[in-house]
């Protein structure tokens, strides 16, 4: 005790940290492969399905969830839906066909009847333009021949290099005549409002209308040959 008293104060403190030994981390008993296996095997089986499905089988579900959209969705998705080209191809056949119709059905295209009322000069037949604006395409953008320069100017890289002259000439000649058309058909439903005007000023205007009709189907048939489209 004495010499603890006359030791100095430092050299106590370097003593007492000597004897203390340095702290470990408890040691657990560590599972061998067998028990591990056998603790294991002790799960009933429906709940080590259930635990192998949300470790490997969800996980793995997901993942390729996410990829098959991105990988085969797009071209699938274009393959079944029709190109542009082939749309712009599909719309002149309809549009030429639809010409045709009216050129062979003209007389009743454009003509209404109306049941139980008369016309201004007492009958009940009248002709109309409306039929002739409505197959150029200038009524409804449903149309075929909506826009059909547009859709013929579209096709131009399928032209061969030597028709290329008679292409644009054929689209040039489609759009001038439908667009008189157009003009001609409009003015003939205002012909009978007109002064001096009456049903044989709307017949007249309307079977203008007709010659550029015509000249508007030939310039389709002509882009048809072309592209190698069949009617």
């Amino acid at each position: 005790m004495t010499r603890l008293l006359s030791t100095p104060p430092m050299a106590l403190l370097i003593l007492a940290a000597s004897r203390c030994s340095a702290w470990t981390p408890p040691s657990y008993p560590r599972a061998t492969h067998s028990e591990a296996r056998r603790s294991v095997a002790s799960v009933p089986p429906s709940d080590r399905r259930e635990f192998l499905t949300r470790l490997v089988v969800a996980p793995a579900a997901s993942a390729a969830a996410g990829a098959l959209p991105w990988l085969v969705g797009p071209s699938l998705a274009s393959a079944a839906a029709p190109s542009q080209e082939a749309k712009d191809k599909e719309n002149i056949v309809k549009g030429y066909a639809r010409l045709q119709y009216l050129l062979d059905n003209w007389e009743e295209e454009t003509t209404v009847c109306k049941t139980g009322q008369e016309t201004t000069f007492g009958d009940r037949c009248e002709r109309t333009p409306v039929k002739v604006m409505e197959y150029l395409g200038f009524k409804s953008t449903n149309d075929p021949l909506f826009k059909a320069e547009s859709t013929m100017r579209r096709l131009q890289s399928s032209v061969p290099s030597d028709r290329e002259g008679d292409f644009y000439e054929a689209v040039d000649a489609f759009s001038q005549n439908a667009e008189e058309a157009n003009s001609m058909a409009f003015v003939s439903s205002w012909g009978e409002a007109n002064p001096g005007g009456g049903k044989d000023r709307v017949r007249q205007f309307i079977e203008r209308s007709k010659n550029n009709v015509i000249a508007s189907r030939d310039s389709l048939r002509t882009v048809m040959d072309i592209l190698d489209l069949k009617p």
